[in-house]
């Protein structure tokens, strides 16, 4: 074969500066106020809404060795975690222009690694003298509201009653009609502490253009459908000037305006089963401004509360939880509904109206119902998914031989429901809908198990294998109804709800009426889910607000003024002697990335103008922390006070709200490892070897002279 080698490692590393390249396109997803940006496919010029690293990688061209790098690297922290990617994704910038620079000073790449590495090490081992128990942070939290006003009081005390009784957790509605105001509280009020927190939570915006939320009277029967275009029936719309400078009073919320005539329910004391007043605080301080996903997320945990008190376990299930995207809806319809709730064709649907309150006989298949499906085995590949195993979309056999014969299987078990993990062969489909058997596809195997515990029914691969002990019973479909009781019409598709007695399965139903923010409002939705699941798990967290890298940059420049003290590890020859002055360069490039983390979260904050003024706001903060003879009581102190960097670290709140932001630990740390690992291991690579067709290309191309040819 062809090969083409260039050497990778001089001055300017070319590996590093690709990394560098990549990851600047993922500056502005850093801190609580972050820039959106839109994904365009030139082939079918349809455009997606993103705000995260991972689906900023998914989306660029990676056709270089270190964007692959950077892709698997971010891959696997996606994987692990949901959360840390944007950080991961600006470190891996920050520390390779830093590695150049000290190329460029021609330190010895073996110092570099070792110094940068064992530097990480040390900044790993500081921070854990900030680590906050989830109990003392549920404490702190709760003593940093104030009081709300009589009314506020009296209309979230209704939704804390409403919760109490379980018919109300059918379906949590939050409204979107207001616009984003806080309403302050009184850290001396402990009657209904949860419930009053809820009101701290900010009213989010239904959306970029979106209708605003419908506010229905009780016992209005004026309008019974929601159209799926997103427009309504002007009898039950009040349309509300709220941004002129005329009609808008000053510190009145429409939010709270608005409670009276909503029928929905926002979870008071009784959805909080981790404590009297923690659990919505503290998915407030993880969401980093999130807050309509918050809303959300309690309503998870107001439904997991029975299930939590009979356990005795104080982690959040995400097993127990899937996500149903409607399109076609205002994001004020968004909420969380009990069974599983998915999308089905109008055929569809009218098979879920034949079966209006009869108990069906469930069939669980885990695999695609196609006649050329064939399993993978049991060691599952990674990162792979089947789309489409088969040219035919349709699936059938001449003649139609395999869809009857699986049919027949059906029919003689007396199913009347199937739920498919992958796709379903069309004309097998039609065939069933034609004898009233349900067939639903694309079914998530958190949810088969689910269905599976409760009536009993156990998942084969294929329909051949089905036989009497593998039939389930006790399942049941319906129509799947907004939060006020409407049935909902999306054109093409229609919700639906499947359930079964005793299911703990639950379903964030997330709505818009834009495309693009579909995957938007998900992505955003699991990543303020696993930062509780992941707190809860590890029963400590970070302040937030750049408290850990603040620490992190301190304690690295200390180490790089300082000089090695004698019989440390540092001194003791671990480094060659003619690398021993390398040291504090290294570690000072190293708090150039801190820093650079640290500017940029400054001004996304919009706590900073311009890097100039982030710097010069950090090195206050670092002269202070200096004198208060201890960093980490500082950066404490700070954060008890309502913000590390900017005297308040949630700019999406007021500044007298003392909204409080926390990280996940051991996401956090394994970030910066990661990000770390990337970049070093790219530094050590030497020479770039091409083969096949490129290879050839390369001989005409202005790179020619960059490369050997072998």
């Amino acid at each position: 074969l062809p090969m083409a080698v260039r050497d990778v490692n001089a001055r300017r590393h070319i590996g590093l500066q690709q990394l560098s390249s990549l990851a600047s396109t993922g500056r502005t997803f850093l801190g609580p106020m972050k820039s959106h940006k839109f994904i365009v496919d030139e082939s079918s010029n349809q455009s997606t809404l993103i705000c995260s690293a991972l689906r900023l990688i998914e989306s660029l061209d990676l056709t270089s060795a270190a964007g692959q790098l950077l892709n698997e690297t971010i891959q696997a922290q996606n994987k692990e975690f949901k959360t840390g990617m944007s950080t991961l994704l600006f470190l891996v910038g920050a520390w390779s222009n830093a590695v150049v620079e000290c190329l460029q000073q021609n330190v010895p790449v073996p110092a570099i690694v070792s110094v940068m590495s064992e530097g990480l090490n040390s900044c790993c081992e500081r921070v854990q003298c900030l680590q906050m128990s989830i109990h003392d942070v549920k404490k702190e939290l709760c003593s940093s509201r104030v009081r709300p006003n009589a009314f506020e009081s009296k209309t979230c005390q209704v939704g804390c009653d409403g919760l109490t009784n379980p018919q109300n957790l059918l379906c949590f509605q939050r409204d979107g009609s207001a616009p984003e105001e806080v309403i302050p509280m009184n850290s001396r009020s402990h009657q209904g502490d949860d419930c009053n927190f809820n009101k701290c939570l900010v009213s989010p915006l239904a959306g970029f253009g979106s209708v605003a939320s419908p506010v229905k009277a009780a016992g209005d029967k004026s309008s019974s459908v929601i159209s799926g275009s997103g427009v309504v029936a002007s009898s039950w719309i009040k349309q509300k000037l709220t941004h002129s400078r005329h009609f808008s009073t000053l510190g009145k919320s429409h939010f709270s305006s608005q409670q009276g005539n909503f029928e929905g329910y926002l979870p008071g004391p009784s959805a909080d089963p981790w404590g009297c007043c923690g659990l919505g605080h503290l998915a407030m301080a993880l969401s980093h401004g999130n807050q309509s996903s918050v809303k959300l997320l309690q309503s998870v945990a107001a439904h997991q509360r029975e299930r939590a008190e009979c356990s005795g376990s104080s982690q959040l299930n995400v097993t127990e939880i899937v996500t149903c995207c409607l399109l076609g809806l205002p994001e004020s319809y968004s909420c969380v509904c009990p069974g599983f709730v998915t999308s089905v064709s109008p055929e569809q649907a009218a098979v879920i109206k034949h079966f209006a309150g009869k108990a069906l006989r469930i069939v669980l298949l885990d695999g695609d119902l196609r006649e050329h499906y064939r399993h993978l085995g049991f060691n599952r590949p990674r990162h792979v998914r089947t789309i489409l195993e088969h040219p035919n979309p349709r699936g059938g056999g001449a003649g139609g031989v395999w869809p009857s014969r699986m049919l027949d299987i059906l029919m003689s078990f007396e199913v009347n429901l199937v739920l498919v993990k992958g796709n379903v062969c069309e004309d097998f489909m039609e065939r069933c809908i034609s004898n009233w058997i349900l067939v639903v596809g694309s079914v998530a195997r958190g949810a088969l198990c689910a269905f599976g515990e409760v009536t009993g029914a156990q998942p084969v691969t294929y329909l051949s294998q089905l036989n009497a002990s593998c039939v389930g019973e006790g399942a049941w479909v319906e129509l799947w109804t907004a939060g006020d009781g409407r049935a909902v019409d999306l054109g093409e598709l229609v919700p639906a709800r499947i359930s079964a007695g005793g299911l703990a399965l639950l379903t964030a139903v997330l709505t818009t009426a834009l495309p693009a923010r579909l995957q938007l409002i998900e992505d955003q939705f699991w990543t303020a889910v696993y930062r509780l699941h992941h707190a809860l798990r590890d029963g400590k967290v970070f302040p937030g607000g750049g408290a850990a890298e603040l620490l992190c940059l301190s304690h690295i420049q200390v180490l790089a003024e300082q000089p090695a003290a004698p019989g440390s590890d540092r001194a003791a020859g671990e480094l060659p002697g003619r690398w021993a002055g390398c040291e504090s360069a290294v570690l000072r490039a190293l708090a150039r990335g801190w820093e650079r983390y640290l500017c940029a979260l400054l001004c996304n904050s919009a706590q900073a103008a311009s890097e100039l003024e982030a710097r010069a706001c950090l090195q206050r903060h670092l002269r202070s922390a200096a004198a208060c003879g201890s960093p980490a009581a500082y950066a404490l102190r700070q954060f008890r006070r309502g913000g590390v960097l900017g005297g308040g670290s949630a700019p999406w709140a007021a500044r007298d709200q003392g909204v409080k932001v926390c990280d996940n630990v051991e996401a956090k740390t394994e970030a910066w490892r990661r990000a770390l690992d990337l970049v070093l291991l790219v530094l050590q690579t030497d020479a770039e070897i091409i083969t096949g067709p490129q290879g050839n290309r390369l001989r005409n191309s202005p790179l020619a002279s960059q490369f050997m040819f072998l």
